[in-house]
């Protein structure tokens, strides 16, 4: 797996140019084509709905007419009306499930967030826990859903391990490294946390100490036969105790606020499953009925005029806390997140106890609370929780996905409820997000609100055009089992520095790429940084073109890219499918028509190789001399291009070079003329490289497609491949 570079390079001469590998960058004339797409300030605002029948069964068959939404008391029309039944997603075979859920957007999708507290569970219950929640995720989710892992620690707070993904493998990988003594480090890891590496599951030992784990600092041993001299220091000494665990909760409670704060941003509907052990239940909500000695011991000191031997807060619960708690729960709802609460306690085996030597059970009311409080359940049997969950998965597997839009939406992140209605049938009940935030700027977002947002980015792969992103990627024969495959990424720069206003341009780029059965098989991320200084106005109107790769075995794949501006927050989000072939078994192979760049056209920039991989030798050469390829090349009418085709396993002798022009539907259309020139040697068995031109004859200015098709004569072999191109 690819490790990620964290690189910030301090001017643009610093850059690397393709192929070139020494620093600098070259500033040319603007292309022709305007790469600049204007941001509708039009947000739209999903509302998931489930609608459970009276004997707990989703109700199917409703429409738009049955829905009425409230925005703040304000009745919405409802823009667009989507059913989403997992039944009929999930049917068929694992290709067209893959593609069905390729189409379906974030909103429309489950996500489940699996959170392990790491300070108030013991060590033998989270290691037990690992076990109930690999068996869920591997086995309970439907094919369409989302899952992410997270621990949270009053040490460390909330830390990603593995982010919002269909990924089952990598989820469970996530999972086998809860207990290890390794820490995720972002340098060496993905950022995103979509890929967990193998070293981080070897590193996690079966018998290791969780992290964030507090020693035992309860001994509350009292004497009460000792006099109320004693019995009044342990009053206090409980009280002191109780304080302290007080504060622990207190911090607690901000720390999953915190995480309900950074998934507020995340379409979708979130059931959280809060694993733990959960704390004393009597800082929240005072004794229980059941602690008689505690109420007659009270009583008493009362009747004998020794108040101090009291303890309000053991009566009834702390006020303060209360608030702190309901506040958080409160962050859950208005998030639209679920707490969905597995008491770990009754994983521990007879005679082990939990944290500070706390009894079993002792924090089942607590957790009770927290689900209760945002709509969900507690759930006190984790070794089936997959069973115990059955319900909930049945219930919303069927969501109705209303949309309205608002254009009068100020950046303030304010909230907004919600209320919808429905016609139902007698019995049903509904449930929806409770409301939702206004967009905020994008830098106030905290660094875990903008890794899940490209995350988000990343895994539903939908276009996203706020910057102008074109792709190109091939694969190229590199060893039997690993091809080695450039991903070339164009940015246009009109829509890079729209809203910057520092000058210095800071760009995140991410690549993914997930196989047919949507686990994640390589990355590469990156981070630039450019000194603009006098070059704004050039960069502007040309762009930036990075060249990163990836190295992966035959199959089918999707290659995911998603750009970011650092400072404005503009995203361009694009993939693209890709079949790497096995170059073992002799079959003819046809990369994509690369059409060569102008020098000068772009800023460039190079991956930045870790010093663990080896060199590679740069593919994009004719005779021995390097040249730039475009993603989506920009013609002017009449104009000859350059047209360079890679092929593998063709025979010898004369080779027949046909082109045909589509538009994007592929349709054909009148017009270009491909000219074969010459099938070079290049010294390398089963390697081939044609030289051809192109011209755009009598193709009036818009998009097209180049297929171009290769035959051989001496087999009758035919490969094709094809490329977008623009007429200026």
């Amino acid at each position: 797996m690819r490790r990620s570079t964290q690189t910030f390079l301090s001017t643009i001469q610093a850059l690397a140019l393709l192929g070139a590998g020494t620093p600098g960058a070259s500033w040319g004339q603007p292309p022709a084509k305007e790469r600049f797409e204007d941001v509708s300030r039009v947000v739209s605002i999903e509302v998931p709905v489930n609608v459970v029948g009276r004997d707990g069964k989703p109700v199917r068959g409703l429409t738009a007419a049955d829905f009425q939404i409230f925005d703040d008391g304000k009745k919405q029309s409802v823009a667009t009306f989507e059913t989403i039944d997992l039944s009929v997603l999930s049917a068929g075979s694992s290709r067209e499930v893959r593609v069905r859920s390729e189409q379906m957007t974030a909103p429309s999708r489950r996500h489940f967030l699996l959170l392990f507290d790491l300070s108030f569970s013991s060590v033998p219950a989270i290691l037990k826990a690992r076990l109930a929640a690999r068996e869920f995720v591997l086995n309970s989710l439907a094919p369409t859903d989302l899952a992410a892992i997270a621990t949270v620690s009053l040490e460390r707070g909330p830390r990603l391990v593995v982010t919002f993904t269909p990924d089952r493998a990598q989820l469970a990988r996530g999972i086998d490294t809860l207990g290890s003594r390794s820490d995720l480090n972002g340098e060496r890891y993905d950022p995103l946390r979509f890929v967990v590496d193998p070293t981080q599951i070897a590193a996690a030992e079966a018998s290791g100490a969780a992290q964030g784990q507090l020693p035992n600092l309860r001994d509350e041993k009292t004497g009460g036969a000792l006099g109320d001299y004693l019995a009044s220091l342990s009053v206090a000494g409980a009280k002191d105790q109780r304080m302290f665990d007080t504060g622990r909760v207190s911090t607690m409670s901000r720390t999953l606020a915190s995480v309900a704060k950074s998934l507020s941003h995340l379409k979708g509907r979130k059931q959280v499953i809060f694993f733990s052990e959960g704390f004393d239940s009597r800082l929240l909500l005072g004794r229980g009925a059941q602690q008689v000695d505690d109420a007659v011991k009270e009583a008493q000191a009362i009747a004998t005029g020794q108040q101090w031997l009291t303890d309000l807060d053991n009566r009834y619960g702390n006020t303060e806390l209360q608030n702190e708690i309901n506040r958080m729960l409160d962050q859950f709802k208005r998030a639209d997140c679920v707490i969905q609460a597995v008491d770990i306690g009754g994983l521990r085996t007879s005679g082990e106890t939990g944290v500070g030597g706390a009894p079993a059970g002792v924090g089942k009311e607590a957790l009770f609370y927290l689900a209760n409080e945002t709509g969900g359940e507690l759930f006190e049997d984790a070794n089936n929780l997959g069973q115990q969950l059955e319900t909930l998965l049945d219930r919303t597997s069927v969501t109705y996905l209303l949309t309205f839009e608002r254009s009068d939406l100020p950046e303030n992140g304010a909230y907004h409820r919600l209320r919808v209605k429905a016609s139902l049938p007698p019995g049903a009940r509904l449930s929806h997000r409770a409301g939702y935030y206004a967009p905020r700027p994008f830098a106030e977002l905290d660094p875990l609100e903008r890794n899940l947002l490209a995350a988000e980015g990343i895994a539903s792969a939908t276009p996203r055009r706020e910057l102008d992103l074109d792709l190109l990627v091939a694969p190229f024969r590199a060893s039997p089992e690993l091809a080695y495959v450039p991903v070339i990424i164009e940015i246009g720069g009109g829509g890079l520095l729209a809203g910057q206003t520092s000058d210095r341009l800071g760009l995140e780029i991410y690549a993914y790429v997930s196989d047919a059965e949507g686990q994640m098989r390589d990355f590469f991320t990156q981070q630039v940084g450019l000194a603009l200084g006098t070059g704004r106005e050039a960069i502007k109107k040309t762009g930036v073109k990075y060249y990163g790769h990836l190295e992966l075995p035959p199959g089918s794949y999707r290659v995911r890219v998603l750009v970011r501006n650092s400072e404005t927050g503009r995203t361009g989000v694009e993939s693209v499918p890709l079949e790497v072939p096995a170059f073992t078994n002799q079959d003819p192979q046809l990369l994509p028509p690369m059409f060569t760049e102008a020098p000068g056209s772009w800023v460039l920039v190079r991956q930045r190789e870790d010093q663990q991989q080896r060199s590679v030798i740069y593919p994009f050469t004719l005779k021995g001399e390097p040249y730039i390829p475009s993603a989506r090349p920009a013609l002017a009418p009449g104009a000859e291009a350059q047209v360079y085709l890679v092929g593998y396993n063709f025979g010898p002798g004369d080779l027949a070079v046909q082109g045909r022009v589509t538009d994007a539907e592929g349709n054909k259309v009148e017009g270009g003329n491909l000219t074969f020139r010459e099938r070079t040697a290049t010294g390398i068995a089963g390697l081939d490289k044609l030289v051809a031109t192109f011209q755009p004859s009598g193709l009036a200015a818009g998009g097209y497609v180049l297929n171009v098709e290769v035959t051989d004569p001496a087999t009758g072999a035919r490969e094709s491949n094809s490329l977008p191109f623009v007429v200026r």
